[in-house]
């Protein structure tokens, strides 16, 4: 059965997470390696779910130790990126070492978290929504180097699950790259849908 929304009660004891931690963080890594998508040079998609968002908050209560008012701040800030049932949420990332050559790409790429789409078989295009939190791209057109992204597929679904060819990509004037999203990582977003 899916999860959409973390409780506080699918969080365990710190005591039990602690003699849990090792074999939790294997299974984390076998399911994330099914959630990732670079598209160019420069772009990670990690693709959210329960079971990564829920991990999260397990990590940042186990690090900082901040007792049960950490655990709904934790709770409050993590649950919107968990899929809702008829969406996909990722966290972008812009990978680059090189500290002056990241800067100049951040600089060229300002309002890119508005210009990311899915394509379905070439038909149906579901644009990025970012998350309204706060600004990824500043007054003077450098974006972040972290996104936050919500894909509404409320109306295609089923056009997602039956797509032979799906495709993640920007239309960005400086970052025009796709990737297709491979038959593995496919199985596992669809099990991010009612």
């Amino acid at each position: 059965m899916n999860k959409f929304i973390i409780n506080e009660s699918d969080i365990v004891d710190i005591d039990t997470y602690i003699k849990n931690r090792s074999s939790i963080k294997k299974n984390i890594f076998e399911i994330k390696k099914n959630r990732r998508v670079q598209v160019g040079p420069h772009a990670t998609f990690y693709f959210e779910s329960y079971d990564t968002m829920l991990y999260q908050i397990q990590e940042m209560i186990y690090i900082e130790r901040g007792g049960r008012e950490q655990l709904l701040d934790e709770l409050k800030a993590y649950n919107p990126m968990v899929p809702n049932g008829s969406e996909l949420v990722a966290t972008l990332m812009f990978e680059i070492g090189n500290e002056n050559k990241r800067k100049e790409f951040l600089n060229s790429a300002g309002g890119i978290e508005n210009k990311i789409y899915f394509s379905l078989d070439k038909k149906v295009i579901v644009k990025a929504l970012p998350e309204d939190d706060t600004e990824r791209t500043n007054e003077y057109g450098k974006t972040s180097s972290v996104h936050f992204l919500h894909f509404n597929f409320e109306n295609h679904i089923e056009e997602f699950k039956n797509s032979r060819e799906i495709i993640i990509g920007f239309e960005h004037k400086n970052y025009k790259h796709t990737a297709t999203i491979s038959e593995s990582v496919k199985k596992s977003l669809v099990k991010d849908f009612k």
